[in-house]
């Protein structure tokens, strides 16, 4: 089963929107081995990865957190701060130094409701990164887990 690639910021929205949300954008830069955010924690914020690695993980009982997915540079992280109650579903870390422009997501929300044009082409994306993160964390649990149940 191959996973679908994820969604480009850059590509995915107009020109205009792009400007109007980088104009809410900071830069920030995390060390290898941050953690990002933890899973159940509120989500606040989001990143467009400019340069590095970010893993995601899931907690499993009894284990390590399980990395299920990588978002990469050129990649949106994060999804959870647009559905209420905004906390996340993963948790992330930086396998590498990560550059990013982070978003308050509060006021990325408050521009969203303002002008429905962006809300739409930004949901949109947002949507692609949902199903992406499922599918791959699908395709990652049934790698560590299907020989299990299987019977075999």
């Amino acid at each position: 089963m191959s996973t679908p690639t994820s969604p480009r910021l850059a590509s995915e929205l107009s020109v205009d929107h792009r400007d109007r949300l980088m104009q809410c954008a900071r830069r920030v830069d995390f060390p290898e081995g941050t953690r990002l955010f933890e899973e159940d924690g509120l989500a606040e914020r989001f990143w467009f990865i400019r340069t590095g690695t970010v893993t995601l993980d899931i907690r499993v009982p009894g284990r390590r957190p399980t990395v299920i997915d990588t978002v990469n540079a050129g990649e949106l992280l994060g999804w959870s701060w647009l559905f209420a109650p905004y906390h996340w579903h993963f948790g992330a870390e930086a396998m590498t130094r990560v550059r990013a422009y982070e978003f308050d997501a509060a006021t990325v929300r408050m521009m969203m409701d303002a002008d429905p044009r962006l809300g739409s082409a930004l949901g949109h994306v947002v949507g692609q990164v949902l199903a992406q993160r499922l599918v791959s964390a699908r395709v990652r649990l049934l790698d560590l887990y299907a020989a299990h149940g299987s019977g075999l």
